[in-house]
């Protein structure tokens, strides 16, 4: 693994592929700063999420029709994901015409069934998908801070969770979405492949991919660090091997069961191109939005996602060309790709990027590198722009996001 770590104290100390299990996890968890470096990092999630959530109170009660700060975290899909959570359809929805429409069958099955659980704890089931959200929130602070301090050292870490937990669209980690959830499950995969946790880098690999379709890109990191590690030590195969089968299984495993429950082996890519008109087209959709728009110029929003999509694009380019951890980079290019290259609402893509995590490593390196005080005015510049956005978008912006 290239480990563009700083030179302080907090850099951890290199692995070797002989040590064993505890003794590279006890030294990530020292490293990371034990549980202060745990508290620091959900103390950062807490302060970013309290931080946002009034800039939305305020955005919201500035509007012609307020619709509250509940509302707004269940709005759009998260209602989706509620009526998943009650019961899949068991077969296609159609409207009064005859059209075919999106139904619930588009939406992985993970999250809904989290929601499903605490719903049968007694919570109202807008309440356990909110709830589920926020716990994957504090997971997903402390999966990246590992992965972070793995990478960068301790700082790098804390700024890795400051800097994605303030992106323009992290207002997400917030709502009733599932982007929280699988931003715990993936880095918590990367951080247990690297440690060589297998059978918790499997189960986790398979929890991306029952999460969200981005899943088949964490799956397939998963192989590629599987492949690494056989190479490095081909007696000790099975263990990575399995984990990886197991990842790779998710995706495929649920888009059959969609077609089987339905009938028709392409039920789950038809519901998602009536209901969202999502496809991949090999990027032609995106391709025609960012020329549109930066020709144009046709409102601010589309404007700034488009300098968004190429912002997030030079930053992936600039962390490639730090060479990080393969699998790390297996994955985020994979799953850019899925995100740059697929027709659907554009004012999703800032959102679907979220969890992508390649295009914050040169800013994760930098911070890490920096003077803390340089450090922290910088993210706090970046904070203050991506808090208030993602508010703004929820609150004013019409559209789904």
């Amino acid at each position: 693994m290239s480990v563009a770590a700083s030179s302080t104290d907090d850099a951890p100390a290199a692995d070797g592929d002989a040590a064993p299990a505890a003794a590279r996890n006890q030294r990530l968890w020292d490293a990371a700063g034990g549980w202060h470096g745990v508290a620091v990092a959900a103390g950062i999630l807490a302060l970013s999420r309290i931080i946002q959530l009034a800039l939305l109170v305020g955005l919201d009660r500035a509007t012609e029709k307020p619709a509250g700060l509940r509302a707004n975290l269940l709005v759009w899909d998260g209602g989706w994901f509620v009526r998943a959570a009650a019961g899949y359809p068991r077969g296609y929805t159609y409207a009064a015409d005859g059209t075919l429409e999106g139904n619930e069958l588009a939406f992985f099955p993970l999250y809904p069934m989290l929601i499903r659980g605490l719903s049968h704890l007694g919570l109202n089931p807008g309440t356990a998908a909110l709830s589920v959200s926020w716990l994957a929130s504090i997971a997903a602070a402390v999966a990246l801070h590992l992965l972070g301090t793995s990478l960068y050292g301790r700082r790098g870490g804390w700024a890795l969770v400051a800097i994605c937990c303030t992106a323009p669209m992290s207002v997400v980690l917030s709502m009733a979405y599932s982007e929280s959830l699988f931003l715990a499950l993936v880095a918590g995969m990367l951080v247990a492949a690297h440690r060589k946790v297998w059978w918790a880098a499997g189960l986790l690999g398979l929890g991306c991919a029952l999460t969200r379709p981005t899943g088949a890109a964490a799956a397939v990191a998963l192989a590629v660090a599987a492949v690494v590690a056989v190479r490095h030590d081909p007696a000790r195969k099975w263990p990575p091997l399995l984990a990886a089968g197991v990842a790779l299984a998710g995706v495929p495993a649920f888009l059959g069961w969609v077609g089987w429950r339905v009938g028709d082996a392409d039920a789950w890519f038809r519901i998602q191109t009536a209901g969202w008109g999502t496809s991949f087209d090999f990027g032609s959709s995106t391709l025609g939005f960012l020329t549109a728009t930066l020709t144009v110029g046709d409102g601010w929003v589309p404007m700034s996602v488009a300098l968004i999509l190429l912002v997030a694009a030079a930053a992936a380019a600039a962390a490639l060309a730090g060479r990080p951890w393969l699998p790390l980079t297996v994955y985020g290019v994979v799953a850019m790709v899925l995100v740059y290259g697929q027709a659907g609402y554009y004012h999703s893509k800032p959102r679907l990027l979220l969890p992508v995590l390649l295009t914050l490593l040169p800013a994760a390196a930098a911070a890490a590198r920096a003077r803390p005080r340089v450090a922290m005015c910088a993210i706090a510049a970046w904070a203050a722009f991506g808090l208030w956005y993602g508010a703004y978008l929820l609150a004013v912006w019409p559209y789904t996001i």
